[in-house]
């Protein structure tokens, strides 16, 4: 179906759970404590805060629901009085996204194709359009929001290949069959004036791109205007026909995947949305903060202080105040009597609190952990249990088996998409820029994730040699799993050389000279 023709709301109603989700998770992985403050309804005054089920209504002291905002800590309101806000915010959350992202980018998948011409050309769209770390921010976005859009394009002035970015889920309306994203429409404000609202739709369907420009106000999606009636939209007018689209030049599918970050989603049951690492550990996090704030406020509370009377006090002028000098050594005497047992300088009071060091780090890193494990992470992965001695490639793996384990998870839901995606660049790459490589999907090849310990990697190739186990085309695959397989023949062929195992061919014997041998029944040379 093409784009809406009539004013409505937008973003669609049906898309209200997921965006409240969405405005939660964006909230924590943006780390703004004034963003977190505005989702949970923790400002000067108690507001609306977050609830996931649609029960949002004006909240007063005297109602019901305010015991639902405060049981968060980032719901709480400034007390009154208090000049500026001394909460703080541990930015765990965008640890989590980013080693996520670490997990699965941090060294670039293979993508080949059947045709040398093909892996050649889908080489350079990688490398000159730096697929890899678009990759990397997309898995991170995924992370956090629960899910992450890939979509291909093009601009002929800027680039001689096709390009890739990433959408975070908050910009889209999705529409899926059978757990595929069948259509999918993106959103984007460009303009906001008060209720005057300028909106640009793109939507994706198979084998065709449109485009909308709308003009409402806060809530509604206004009528469609022209897209040349904004700057941003005019460069589509050329190229849309009568019903606002074009060929995407990819009829096999859309120009855009979908790639949920986990499966099932635990709250919105029967939808084909991922859901966010951070699903279940909101409350963890919120504690977390609340302890790490609490410790901030014992370190400003145990600040010495020192009270001393009147009498000590340097006055140093009319209008000017007086003042202390902890330095001094000789005093007036004082003209009142001491305390009984005690003397002058027991007028002056020390004031100092404790400050709960080990309780508050044993509290937050009790719940680190729990966050970390409700996320599907170890510990380890953030460098939480120490660097310690080195390590081999099997002990890493051992130490960090949860977030390997999420990793492999992840790499489902992945694998299919880069493997559309190479599919998707050579299709696109054909039809815009008239190359002759045949689309089609690619073999993905993931790399271990830990580099191997080259002292353990070499003690097994010497094993393997020694026990006559494995053969050296084996040998030499194990130690370089990235060559291609003319790298490894190459690399056989010199080592034979070096180590004198080439045994030259029979068929090149033939064409050596051999000397005559001696005739034995040749008459002996006469004597005289």
């Amino acid at each position: 179906m093409p784009l809406p023709t009539t004013d409505q709301e937008w973003p669609p109603p049906r898309m209200k759970p997921e965006l409240r989700m969405y405005a939660q998770h964006g909230a924590w992985y943006g780390g703004d404590p004034d963003q977190l403050a505005k989702v949970y309804g923790g400002g000067v005054i108690p507001g609306v805060g977050l609830d996931l089920k649609g029960w949002d209504r004006p909240l007063t002291h005297g109602g019901g629901f305010l015991n639902r905002i405060s049981r968060w800590f980032w719901g709480t309101p400034i007390p009154a009085g208090q000049s500026r806000s001394t909460k703080l915010h541990v930015p765990i959350a965008a640890d989590i996204a980013g080693t996520s992202g670490d997990l699965l980018f941090a060294e670039a998948p293979t993508l080949r194709v059947s045709g040398k011409t093909g892996n050649a050309r889908l080489e350079t769209i990688l490398e000159e359009g730096s697929v890899n770390a678009i990759l990397l921010e997309g898995a991170e976005l995924c992370a956090a929001y629960g899910g992450v859009y890939l979509r291909v394009g093009w601009d002929t002035e800027m680039h001689k290949h096709p390009v890739v970015d990433v959408l975070p889920a908050d910009c889209a309306v999705p529409e899926f069959a059978k757990g595929r994203l069948k259509a999918v429409t993106f959103w984007r404000i460009l303009a906001e004036d008060h209720k005057d609202v300028w909106r640009h739709l793109e939507r994706h369907e198979f084998g065709k791109v449109y485009h909308g420009l709308y003009r409402g106000d806060d809530e509604k999606l206004g009528m469609q205007v022209p897209l040349t009636d904004h700057p941003e939209t005019a460069i589509f007018a050329e190229m849309v026909d009568a019903d606002g689209g074009f060929d995407s030049g990819f009829p096999r599918g859309l120009l855009v995947e979908y790639v949920p970050n986990m499966r099932p989603h635990r709250l919105l049951r029967g939808t084909s949305l991922g859901r966010s690492d951070y699903a279940g550990v909101e409350a963890l996090m919120d504690s977390l903060d609340e302890t790490m704030t609490s410790w901030m406020r014992d370190l400003r509370l145990g600040k010495g202080r020192i009270i001393v009377p009147e009498v000590y006090l340097t006055n140093t002028g009319r209008g000017r105040g007086s003042t202390w000098d902890p330095d001094r050594e000789v005093y007036a005497p004082l003209g009142m009597l001491p305390p009984p047992g005690g003397s002058g300088a027991s007028m002056i009071t020390v004031s100092q609190f404790d400050i709960r060091v080990q309780e508050h780090q044993q509290t937050a890193k009790s719940l680190l952990a729990q966050i970390l494990r409700g996320a599907g992470y170890s510990v380890q992965s953030f460098g939480e249990a120490g660097e310690g001695a080195a390590a081999t490639a099997t002990e890493i793996h051992s130490r960090e088996r949860r977030s390997f384990t999420t990793r492999g998870k992840k790499l489902n839901y992945w694998t299919p998409a880069l493997a559309w995606l190479a599919e998707c660049l050579l299709a696109v790459d054909a039809h815009i820029y008239g190359t002759k490589v045949v689309p089609e999907r690619a073999r993905v090849e993931w790399p271990d994730g830990v580099m191997p310990d080259p002292e353990a990697l070499s003690r097994t190739l010497d094993m393997l040699n020694r026990a006559q186990s494995a053969s050296l085309d084996t040998r030499v695959r194990m130690l370089h799993p990235e060559w291609e397989d003319t790298q490894v023949k190459a690399e056989v062929d010199r080592l034979r050389d070096e180590l004198g195992l080439n045994v030259p061919d029979p068929d090149e014997l033939r064409d050596v000279i051999v000397p005559e041998a001696h005739d034995d029944t040749s008459e002996p040379a006469s004597t005289s």
